[in-house]
C-alpha cells in the first residue's frame, strides 16, 4: 500500500463477525511480511468470543489496523496485548497511538490496571513511543522469547523482546534527567533496512545490545526510558 493520509472517518470497531476476524488476521498478515500464521482467524475468533480485547481500527469501510489483548489471571488486574499493527502505508501517522488509547479506555471500563507487551528492543521507532509518547515502564529484557519466527518481518533473526508494563491510571513515566542515567545502550537508527542491506550486521546488533542490557541489569540498573539518539538509559532504582 502506498503512503497516504488516513480519512477523517477513522473508526476502531470490535470483531464481532466471522469475516471480520478473518479481514484482520489478514491485516496483520501484512503488516507482518505476508504470514498470516502470527494470529491465524480460529485463535483471534475464539479470543474475541471469549471477551477478550480484538479490534479492528477502519478508514470508512476499509480495515486498515488491527490489536489483539487477552486478560492476565483475575487477580493481576493486568491485560496483555499480543498485537497491534498499521498497514504499512498509514504507518507513523498517529494511529497506533489512537489504538493504544482506545485499548487503554477499553481495559480501564473493565477494573484493568496495567497493559503489558512486548517490543523488539532494536526497533527504535517503537522504543520511542513506548517510552516517550506512553510513558511506559520496563520490567523484563527476554531472550529469545518466541523462538525462530517464520514472518517477513523477524525471519532469520533471534526474538529478543523487552517486556513493558503501562500504568493506565498513573501519569506517564518521565525521560530520566541527564544526572540520574549513569548508562546507555545505542541502537540502530533503522533496523529493518539493516536486515536487508546486511544480516550479518544485524544480527551483530542483536547480540550487542542483549549483552549490553543484561549487564546493565545484572549489576542492579534498570531502563528508566529511551533517547533517540543514546539509545535506553539506564538509572539506578
Amino acid at each position: 500500500m502506498a503512503d497516504h493520509e488516513p480519512s477523517s472517518a477513522l473508526e476502531i470497531r470490535e470483531l464481532a463477525t466471522v469475516a471480520q476476524v478473518f479481514e484482520a488476521s489478514a491485516v496483520l498478515g501484512e503488516v507482518w511480511g505476508g504470514d498470516r500464521s502470527g494470529m491465524p482467524p480460529n485463535l483471534l475468533r475464539a479470543l474475541a468470543h471469549a471477551g477478550n480485547y480484538a479490534v479492528g481500527l477502519y478508514d470508512g469501510d476499509t480495515m486498515v489496523g488491527a490489536s489483539v489483548a487477552f486478560f492476565a489471571a483475575p487477580a493481576a488486574r493486568s491485560m496483555h496485548s499480543h498485537i497491534t499493527g498499521v498497514l504499512p502505508g498509514l504507518q507513523s501517522q498517529g494511529l497506533g497511538r489512537l489504538i493504544k488509547q482506545h485499548q487503554r479506555g477499553w481495559a480501564f471500563a473493565r477494573d484493568v490496571g496495567h497493559i503489558t507487551w512486548t517490543f523488539d528492543p532494536l526497533v527504535s521507532r517503537n522504543a520511542h513511543f513506548n517510552f516517550r509518547v506512553l510513558g511506559v515502564r520496563a520490567t523484563e529484557y527476554l531472550v529469545n522469547q518466541y523462538g525462530p519466527m517464520d514472518d517477513g518481518v523477524n525471519r532469520g533473526d533471534e526474538s529478543d523482546r523487552i517486556m513493558v508494563s503501562w500504568a493506565l491510571a498513573a501519569p506517564p513515566v518521565p525521560t530520566p534527567t541527564g544526572d540520574r542515567v549513569v548508562a546507555t545502550v545505542e541502537v540502530p537508527h533503522d533496523i529493518a533496512a539493516l536486515r536487508d542491506e546486511s544480516p550479518s550486521d544485524a544480527a551483530a546488533w542483536r547480540i550487542r545490545v542483549r549483552e549490553a542490557v543484561l549487564g546493565h541489569l545484572a549489576d542492579g540498573l534498570v531502563i528508566g526510558g529511551f533517547d533517540d539518539e543514546r539509545g535506553y538509559l539506564f538509572i539506578r532504582p
